[in-house]
């Protein structure tokens, strides 16, 4: 009897075991997990706070904008955040129109609008966003946007 009720105590704690580590992917949570972490960067370029934007990256993440090479490593995102915000760049909107993936990597389709202090919009447009999973947060892993305002006319000479 002894051993029938060891032999049922273990079965349980295995199938408890793997009922835990075997949780089900929910997209919509995870969407909304995404959605959280836009706000926050909204609010660390509300707060000029470049080194918060260049932690919300991968330990390997990368920005990739129209017109420049790509920025690795945190150093080089806080000074390019850094930049754009000593640019004018004090407000971004951040607008989820799509999520798709697992429970390691996502890719978010959005939309942004940036403006200055002032409420002036100076850029809008979409982007695409490979999200991490690391240490149990979701981090921007590949940063990639473009505008939707037509390119400057140049003058030719």
């Amino acid at each position: 009897m002894k051993n029938l009720f060891f032999c049922f105590l273990i079965a349980s704690f295995l199938i408890s075991c793997q009922s835990e580590s075997k949780k089900e992917f929910n997209l919509e949570v995870a969407k909304k997990e995404i959605e959280a972490a836009n706000s926050e960067i909204s609010k660390y370029m509300q707060n000029g706070d470049s080194v918060s934007m260049a932690l919300a990256y991968s330990s390997d993440g990368s920005a990739m904008f129209a017109n420049m090479p790509s920025i690795k490593g945190k150093d080089n995102l806080t000074a390019a955040w850094g930049g754009l915000i000593r640019a004018g760049m004090s407000n971004i909107e951040l607008t989820t129109v799509e999520v798709w993936g697992d429970d390691h990597y996502l890719t978010e389709e959005g939309l942004f609008v940036i403006k200055t202090k002032e409420g002036v919009q100076i850029e809008k447009g979409k982007y695409l966003v490979l999200w991490k999973k690391e240490d149990g947060k979701w981090k921007l892993h590949r940063d990639m946007s473009s505008s939707d305002l037509p390119v400057a006319a140049t003058s030719s000479n």
